[in-house]
């Protein structure tokens, strides 16, 4: 278990240390709401790739603590909106889920989000299979609706 949650702070300091190349506001800051809940930010490393973090809490049986970090890939826009841009995104990511027996991941976020033209917000769905690795193998999932402000 300790090896993973190295894994996963090394992973958010080199999202947050990576230089952005074309994104002015890049870091962003918000709420999700679903399964899990909880606070939820992102780094974009570019126009169309990002690392997105969360901590949150899991109510579904037993109440737990779940933290994971995804890359995300967004490609094409699913509808052109007259303001803003709405793109699908889909990535990889891992899982880390602290309950009476703690349990690891791998993620594969599907979502679509909306980018506001004049306001630094962004407001997002995704679905998130997710392939349980520790301590057994077993398919569970996530999913949610949320919002980040840009700075």
């Amino acid at each position: 278990m300790k090896k993973i949650l190295t894994l996963l702070v090394l992973t958010i300091i080199f999202a947050t240390s990576a230089e952005a190349q074309n994104t002015q506001r890049n870091k962003g800051l918000g709420a999700i709401i679903g399964d899990p809940t909880g606070v939820s930010a992102a780094y974009w490393t570019s126009d169309s790739n990002a690392f997105s973090a969360g901590a949150a809490w899991h109510f579904v049986n037993n109440p737990s603590l779940h933290l994971h970090v995804d890359y995300l890939f967004y490609r094409f826009d699913i509808i052109e909106p007259n303001k803003g841009s709405m793109p699908l995104y889909f990535g990889l990511g891992g899982r880390v889920r602290f309950d009476n027996e703690d349990k690891f991941g791998v993620r594969f976020p599907l979502g679509v989000a909306y980018h506001f033209a004049d306001d630094p917000l962004e407001l997002f769905l995704e679905i998130v299979p997710v392939l349980d690795l520790v301590p057994g193998t077993g398919f569970s999932g996530n999913s949610g609706i949320g919002i980040r402000y840009y700075f």
